[in-house]
């Protein structure tokens, strides 16, 4: 019934199909228009991280700025008078741009230390580098000195200087609640714009400052919008030359331009459908599903291959057969085996919702939708412009095509053994691999070594003190013993001021304790530089004549400090409200072999093993617990859900099949491909990241296609044959050409992803085709060898 309906309303009204579809495509194709991109950090976190509310508030009460980072590293020395006027130009042309809220340089570093009045005056009118009465060297050496400054806004040679570009807020949008998605969507792509403006303002100013010594941008408003230009790069460059490739590969086939256009039509159509589909719902492309164009391209060929190849080999069996009831006999031949194709495929993708991580959870139903407006497209508009096209005397080019699938069909007929005994060792060296696999989030290698991103990152890692942030917050238990305790008799006593309040604040247990965790976290080589109240301390004392200071000196010093320097200096690490402190470090991302997750359990377990500090009365906070919380999670949600993916593949072959022995043949060389691909990682030490964890579930739902077209056409063959080693010789030579000519469409399909400049992107790219193509030859040679062995068909 289904079948004469599809019969009736498809293949019978090309003409209405075809309107219908240029109808759906120009509505589709306006609502592309809509088609966005994100690259913000935010696409790379855990939605509702408990750590991400945490870090939010810890920003909140410390404050935080968005800025920009520039290193600058003079032809000449540091402090000469040309590299100081080259670095005073530089900060007022900066700051002169419109959306600069100000910039601190090397030349605004208070110098408490360049002369010898007394410390209270000192800290009243301190002095700069930039001032004209100021003893330029002695104040430089003061700074390269310095516990707070050095490795900060001053490498340790004294050769690169740090500059921060703060950038005034964004307008915030008012009643965000009272919002439609539209309107909020509408302004932060307003913000989006003004930031990508930004960047090549500054960046022109860098250029017209070449000659004056290597400046490099960094800093996360520039990597959010070098990533916005990656994708886009990504997403022009795999379309363009997945498409390029295609059609080499579908001219090498079928050597009519006919046959280049048809399959290319569904291909067009499947994919601005679904950018106009992506539009309409407002889900925005991100780093990780950049390929979705390129991945849409492949699987749509690939049925559109499987199609066509039927179609002319039917067309050649019966020549006498009008297009329409070829037509009929291909879709209907065609139908099943291409839907549980889909469905597998589909269950795949779904697999990646069981992340935590909004922009993964898209992709999966990106992919989804993607892979049913494909397989829709492929049954309506595939089969209608056949009909208005001749396709009598074109045949497939097989001649040379089926070489290699006949040197399968050889090895599988007489070298079972070998098969089965190299199969053996690569299931082997899959569990070795797999027992090595680890996730990493090594931000800085995500990016080539040519990109500004990856050099600034690294001259920051090797000479600034680090790039990604950590905070440990330091929370004080309440002591009634720290000073008198009010009642009656002291309420009228003077009513004790605010500034009296902090003054008390300072005890020897709170100060021992910031500065014990400072020096044991600056002792650990992965930790960069490291910013508390105990560096303030640490220059308090050099102030002092290298005299402790007591406590209660403590304290006084902190009232008559100037709000300008405790703003900027002490504020940030301290909170006297809240009974906390704040130590503030970067790690050194770019070191060899630094394990993350690792450096943190060993942090926890040294700060309350080590240093005896309770588990309630401090808390890890920043962007490395943030990372890190996302690979962890994704490393147990899609190792977790690969099982899940298993099940329903196999449960899917077992309704396709109805044969549980076959079911069990048909799954087995693509679970091996894939796990042999995590295999390789493992083995080869490459940690997983956001992208190459999920080339397992990805491969075994593409790859279990070739199964499902094998088998179904070695069933159909033995029913009429009743011969195992000649059916196997039969589909070799037809349907293992298809599954040889949509797996190499593949393979190079996935190779165009190396031309990425996000290395997960190209690890993702070079992993997926391999283990694509180790799929198709196991298909080819182990997958027969396994029917010949166990013959799961009944004559």
């Amino acid at each position: 019934m289904l079948a004469n309906l599809y019969e009736n309303t498809i293949l019978k009204n090309p003409k209405f199909i075809i309107l219908i579809l240029f109808i759906t495509l120009i509505s589709f194709g306006y609502y592309s228009k809509d088609f966005r991109l994100d690259a913000s950090s935010e696409t790379l976190l855990i939605e509702d991280d408990p750590d991400l509310e945490y870090l939010r508030e810890i920003t909140d009460r410390y404050g935080s700025k968005e800025f920009l980072v520039l290193t600058y590293t003079p032809n000449e020395g540091m402090v000469t008078n040309t590299s100081i006027n080259n670095l005073l130009s530089l900060k007022y042309k900066i700051q002169s741009l419109d959306w600069v809220h100000s910039v601190i340089t090397l030349l605004d570093i208070p110098l408490l230390n360049n002369t010898d009045a007394p410390l209270q005056e000192r800290l009243k009118s301190f002095k700069t580098l930039k001032d004209e009465d100021v003893d330029k060297n002695r104040g430089f050496e003061e700074i390269l000195k310095s516990p707070v400054f050095r490795n900060f806004v001053i490498s340790e040679d004294g050769k690169t200087s740090g500059i921060i570009v703060n950038i005034k807020q964004n307008p915030p949008l008012e009643d965000i609640k009272n919002r439609s998605n539209k309107e909020v969507d509408e302004y932060r792509d307003q913000i989006k714009k003004q930031n990508h403006k930004n960047i090549l303002e500054i960046r022109n100013v860098i250029k017209s400052y070449d000659d004056i010594g290597k400046i490099y941008l960094g800093g996360i408003p520039m990597i959010a919008d070098d990533m916005m230009t990656f994708i886009k790069s990504d997403i022009i460059v795999f379309g363009l030359g997945v498409l390029l490739f295609i059609i080499a590969t579908l001219w090498f086939v079928f050597r009519r331009l006919i046959w280049i256009v048809v399959p290319i039509s569904s291909c067009f159509f499947s994919v601005i459908i679904m950018m106009g589909l992506l539009g309409l719902l407002g889900w925005k492309v991100t780093v990780i599903s950049s390929n979705f164009i390129a991945l849409m391209l492949i699987l749509t060929m690939a049925m559109n291959i499987h199609m066509s190849t039927r179609f002319l080999q039917f067309r050649k069996d019966n020549p006498n057969k009008t297009t329409l009831e070829i037509l009929v006999l291909t879709t209907s031949k065609m139908f099943w085996p291409i839907l549980y194709t889909v469905l597998t495929t589909i269950i795949a993708f779904l697999s990646l919702i069981f992340s935590d991580i909004k922009p993964i959870i898209d992709f999966g139903w990106m992919m989804t939708l993607g892979l049913i407006t494909s397989f829709i497209i492929t049954f309506t508009l595939l089969p209608t412009l056949l009909n208005f096209t001749p396709t009598k005397n074109i045949l497939i080019k097989r001649d040379e095509g089926s070489r290699l699938t006949k040197f399968f069909g050889n090895l599988s007929i007489n070298y079972q053994t070998p098969i089965f005994i190299i199969t053996f060792i690569i299931i082997v060296l899959s569990i070795f691999g797999v027992s090595k696999l680890e996730v990493e989030n090594s931000f800085i290698n995500y990016f080539s070594k040519n990109t500004e991103i990856y050099k600034g990152m690294k001259l920051i890692d090797d000479e600034l003190g680090g790039t990604t942030p950590l905070e440990v917050i330091l929370k004080f238990p309440k002591n009634k013993n720290e000073r008198v305790e009010e009642n009656d008799d002291f309420e009228d006593w003077d009513n004790e001021s605010e500034k009296d309040e902090e003054k008390y604040w300072f005890t020897k247990d709170k100060i021992d304790t910031i500065a014990n965790v400072h020096n044991y976290l600056d002792s650990l080589p992965q930790i960069g530089k490291v910013l508390s109240f105990s560096s303030i301390i640490e220059v308090a004392t050099q102030l002092n004549n290298n005299k402790p200071l007591g406590t209660l000196e403590m304290g006084l010093l902190y009232t008559k400090i100037p709000e300008t320097i405790k703003t900027e200096i002490i504020d940030p690490y301290i909170s006297i409200e809240d009974n906390e402190a704040r130590i503030s470090l970067r790690i050194i991302d770019s070191q060899e072999n630094l394990r993350r997750n690792d450096l943190i359990n060993k942090i926890n377990y040294d700060l309350q093993n080590e240093l005896g500090i309770q588990k309630d009365q401090y808390k890890l906070a920043g962007v490395l617990i943030l990372f890190n919380n996302l690979l962890q999670s994704l490393f147990k949600s899609q190792i977790l859900t690969l099982g899940l993916v298993m099940i329903g593949i196999f449960a899917m072959f077992i309704i396709l099949f109805k044969n549980l022995k076959l079911s069990l043949i048909g799954i087995v060389p693509n679970f091996i491909a894939a796990f042999f691909i995590l295999g390789i990682i493992g083995l080869l030490n490459i940690p997983l990241d956001m992208m190459t964890i999920t080339i397992a579930a990805i491969t075994i739902g593409i790859a279990v296609d070739n199964s499902i077209h094998y088998i179904y056409r070695y069933k159909e063959e033995f029913n009429k044959i009743n011969d195992y080693k000649k059916t196997l010789t039969t589909c070799h030579s037809t349907v293992g050409v298809a599954i040889m000519n949509t797996s190499i469409t593949i393979v190079f399909g996935f190779s165009i992803l190396v031309l990425s400049k996000f290395i997960p992107t190209i690890y993702f790219g070079i992993f997926t085709g391999l283990a694509m193509l180790l799929a198709m030859i196991s298909v080819l040679t182990l997958l027969p060898s396994l029917i010949l062995v166990f013959k799961p068909f009944t004559k």
